[in-house]
């Protein structure tokens, strides 16, 4: 079986969420600071072994843009200037359909470590 495709792929300033529709029907949002915070980069994932501590003050972080990277990811740029991840389509997916308990996590790490979000 084959992973669903976009079928539209939409940036909602005013609400500050990626809206994506998949050809299989399904359809999420996710919201900026989770797409900024989870981004696919050596940034926030880490260098090897090594995890860094999530990116603090990203609770009002906008979207300049965005960037198809051939027909499997888009490269969305960030008013902090971050561009470096590539999210596939597969891991949008992910993101959404986890994006609670990820959102979770984030707020959670960022307490335990005395992160701001603001």
């Amino acid at each position: 079986m084959s992973a669903a495709w976009p079928s539209e792929v939409r940036f909602n300033k005013a609400r500050a969420e990626l809206l994506i529709r998949f050809d299989d029907g399904n359809e999420a949002s996710i919201p900026y600071e989770l797409l900024r915070v989870e981004s696919p980069s050596a940034e926030t994932k880490g260098h090897g072994s090594e995890t860094p501590p999530p990116p603090v003050r990203k609770r009002h972080i906008g979207v300049v843009g965005a960037d198809p990277v051939g027909r499997y990811a888009l490269r969305i740029r960030f008013t902090d200037g971050h561009d470096t991840g590539l999210y596939t389509w597969a891991y949008l997916a992910e993101l959404a359909d986890q994006k609670m308990s990820r959102m979770a996590a984030y707020i959670g790490r960022m307490k335990e470590l005395g992160l701001s979000r603001e």
